[in-house]
C-alpha cells in the first residue's frame, strides 16, 4: 500500500522526524479560502503516486496568500503525467500547502527491503533532491549503502559512518543520528517496504528537514494496522475497492477475457496460458480456498462491471472447495446475473465429475473444457 506524502508526513511526526510547518490538506471540492496560510510564502503540492511531479507542474512556490489560493484552485482537478506514469495522466484530487523552506542542502536518505540481501538497507547519497534511479546509473560511486538489523536498530558506528560520508557539518551529529534510528524504527514498526525523505534538506537556518515523503508498505501485513487498513487505497480502482471488500483478490488488466480463479499460483497460470492462446486477460481474480455461492456471484458482477469482457474464463481447482460446490455456486450466480458473452469452465480435482454433470444439467449456456489450454482456446475464440 503507497502512501500520499502528508500521509507519510503524519506519521514521521509521530516518529520525530522534523517536517516542515503545514497549513493544511485541501481536497477537489473544497474552498482554498479554508486552508489558514499564515506566511506569504509557502509550496503547494499535489497528492499523487508518482515521482517528478515538480517538472509537470505539481509543485508549486507562492509568495503571496493572494498566490497561493490561486494556484491550489488551478492545482486541484488537474492532470499530472510524469516519467513513472508511464503516459498515463494521474487526476489531482488533493494537495498539501506547507510552510516554505531556505534550503542549503539536499541529501537523499532511504530505507528499503533488499531481498537479494535478504534485509533491510539503508541508501544515502549527498545528491539529493533528484531521481536517485537515475543517479544510480550516471554516478554509483555517490550512493551510500548499509545494512540495517532491525531487530538490533541502526547502531551508532553505522550513524557515524554515514554521518562523515555525507559531509555534515559535526553540529548536526545528534540531531541526524535520532533522524535515522527513527527511520528505522519506523520502517519496522509499520512492516514497510520502502521509507524514503527525497530531500532531507538542511536549511540555511541549520535545521533538519524531511520535505518529502514516500511510504509503501506491506499489504499482507495491514492486518497488524488497523489505522492504515482503514486509509483509502489510491492506486485501486473502484472495481478493486469493491471485490477488497468481500475478501476477493481483484487486480484489473488491460485485456478482454475475465478470469476467475482459486489461488494466485492458478490465476498467474490462467494468465499466462491465455496469453500464450493469444488473447489477453481483464483481470486477476482469486475467490480464495472457501468462495460462498455469494462470493462467486459477486465475482461473476465484478467482472462484469469490466466493459471490455467479451468472454469469461472459470478455472477451478477442487481442494477444500469441492468441484461440485463451486459448480452449484457457478449455476445459482449466473441465474442472478445477466450474463450475455461466452462462458467456459475448467474444473478439476475433488468430485470434478459431479461438478460437470452439474453443470451439464443446468441448461446453462456455457461451454466446458477439460484442460486449461483447452479452456483458454475456448475464451480468445469466443471473443473474436
Amino acid at each position: 500500500m503507497k502512501l500520499l506524502e502528508y500521509e507519510g508526513k503524519d506519521i514521521f511526526e509521530k516518529y520525530q522526524i522534523p517536517i516542515s510547518k503545514r497549513f493544511g490538506v485541501l481536497k477537489l471540492g473544497d474552498d482554498p479560502k479554508s486552508v489558514n496560510i499564515t506566511r506569504d510564502k509557502c509550496i503547494i503540492k499535489a497528492q499523487v503516486l508518482a515521482g517528478g511531479r515538480g517538472k509537470a507542474g505539481g509543485v508549486k512556490l507562492a509568495k503571496s496568500k493572494e498566490e497561493a489560493r490561486e494556484i491550489i484552485e488551478k492545482m486541484l482537478g488537474m492532470e499530472i503525467a510524469t516519467h513513472q506514469t508511464k503516459g498515463a495522466a494521474l487526476k489531482v484530487k488533493e494537495v498539501l500547502i506547507e510552510e516554505a523552506s531556505d534550503i542549503a542542502r539536499e541529501i537523499y536518505l532511504s530505507i528499503v527491503l533488499d531481498r537479494k540481501d535478504a534485509t533491510a538497507m539503508l541508501i544515502a547519497s549527498s545528491e539529493g533532491g533528484t531521481s536517485i534511479e537515475e543517479l544510480a546509473h550516471s554516478n554509483p560511486e555517490k550512493i551510500i549503502k548499509i545494512p540495517v538489523d532491525l531487530n538490533e536498530g541502526f547502531q551508532e558506528f553505522q550513524v557515524r559512518e554515514l554521518f562523515f560520508k555525507l559531509g555534515f557539518d559535526k553540529k548536526l551529529y545528534k540531531e541526524f543520528s535520532a533522524l535515522v534510528k527513527n527511520l528505522c524504527r519506523l520502517f519496522k514498526d509499520i512492516d514497510a517496504n520502502l521509507v524514503e525523505i527525497n530531500p532531507l534538506v538542511i536549511t540555511t537556518a541549520g535545521e533538519l528537514l524531511a520535505i518529502d515523503s514516500k511510504i509503501v508498505t506491506d499489504d499482507n501485513a495491514l492486518f497488524r494496522h488497523k489505522d492504515l487498513q482503514a486509509k483509502e487505497d489510491h492506486e485501486s480502482s473502484e472495481i478493486e475497492k469493491e471485490a477488497k471488500k468481500i475478501g476477493i483478490n481483484y487486480i484489473g488488466l488491460d485485456g478482454n477475457i475475465g478470469c476467475m480463479v482459486n489461488g494466485a499460483g492458478l490465476a498467474m497460470a490462467t494468465l499466462d496460458t491465455v496469453k500464450l492462446a493469444g488473447g489477453n486477460a481483464a483481470n486477476f481474480l482469486d475467490v480464495g480456498g472457501g468462495a460462498t455461492v455469494e462470493q462467486i456471484t459477486k465475482a461473476f458482477q465484478i467482472i462484469l462491471k469490466d466493459k471490455k469482457v467479451k468472454a469469461v474464463l472459470v478455472n477451478i481447482f477442487g481442494g477444500i472447495m469441492k468441484c461440485d460446490d463451486i459448480a452449484n455456486g457457478i449455476v445459482e450466480a449466473t441465474k442472478k446475473i445477466n450474463l450475455n458473452i461466452p462462458l467456459i469452465v475448467r474444473l478439476e480435482g475433488t468430485r470434478v465429475k459431479e461438478g460437470k454433470q452439474i453443470l451439464l444439467n443446468s441448461g446453462i449456456k456455457l461451454e466446458q473444457a477439460d484442460s486449461l489450454w483447452e479452456a483458454a482456446q475456448k475464451a480468445v475464440s469466443g471473443t473474436n
